[in-house]
């Protein structure tokens, strides 16, 4: 059945995949970028089911704006993909204030911009379903992507709590947790180095840095696939809550689950007699 699916991040990597393989399967689509006209050219120009607006994601009033424009287009929001975002590299003491600030304002609150502005729209439908692009490094902090899984660490935690407040309102939600899929996020666009210099770092970032570098374009999940299994996804009557994506993601979801209840188990005799003692 034919949807009307709104997708931020639309003009390069996933984003570009996700808006044209829903072309292609007659959806109408709401492609949406800082720069419209590069996500124009990037689907193949105009098209009868496709809109392009501008939307920077870190503003709520472009994202109300984006929404009503969709509304107006098309008359109702089914699907909504929060796939925009940046990652800021770097070791914590290296990374400004003002750097971090930024990955949250973009990663955490840009989706959250966009929500708010869409689930007004899902509400009076009675409908709709929510994806919001987290990472692997939403589960598992990893080196030297200290403020990228402080953001999508947020973001787990928003989503799963989301769902509780919108699925009365038959508006489902999904989070998307990607290993290392060949999606543009290591291109100079979307990633920031940190730009603060500690002596007692400046080795491990020199080698560090030029490691992520070397493997943008090298990752080995396909895109293209992806953004298959995403629109695959919304399809489903029952959506999942997350789903985790790659080969190299489900070991590594798997394997933190299990830390987690070790750590659980363990945590019963140290934690043991916490509670409030009525005889004291």
């Amino acid at each position: 059945m034919s949807k009307v699916i709104f997708v931020t991040g639309a003009g390069r990597g996933l984003g570009t995949d996700i808006a044209r393989q829903a072309l292609v399967a007659g959806h109408q689509v709401v492609a949406t970028g800082r720069r419209p006209d590069s996500v124009l050219k990037a689907l193949g120009g105009e098209q009868d089911n496709l809109l392009v607006a501008a939307l920077d994601i870190t503003s709520s009033d472009a994202a109300q704006t984006a929404v009503d424009a969709a509304v107006a287009r098309f008359g109702r929001i089914d699907v909504l993909i929060n796939n925009a975002a940046t990652f800021q590299a770097g070791y914590f003491e290296e990374i400004s204030d003002a750097q971090m600030r930024a990955q949250i304002e973009t990663n955490l609150f840009g989706p959250m911009n966009v929500a708010r502005a869409v689930l007004p729209v899902m509400r009076e439908q009675r409908s709709g379903h929510i994806v919001t692009i987290s990472s692997i490094a939403g589960l598992v902090g990893q080196e030297f992507c200290v403020a990228y899984a402080a953001s999508k660490f947020g973001v787990e935690g928003w989503m799963e709590s989301l769902r509780y407040d919108v699925e009365p309102y038959g508006i489902r939600t999904t989070i998307v947790e990607p290993g290392f899929f060949r999606t543009e996020l290591l291109v100079d666009a979307s990633t920031s180095w940190a730009e603060l210099s500690v002596d007692d770092y400046a080795e491990r970032t020199r080698t560090t840095k030029a490691m992520w570098q070397s493997m943008n374009g090298q990752q080995a999940g396909d895109p293209a696939k992806l953004a298959g299994a995403l629109l695959n996804l919304t399809e489903l009557a029952e959506p999942p809550l997350r789903f985790v994506a790659g080969d190299d993601a489900i070991p590594t979801a798997e394997a933190k689950g299990k830390e987690i209840t070790d750590q659980a188990t363990a945590s019963r005799s140290l934690g043991s007699n916490l509670a409030h003692d009525d005889a004291a």
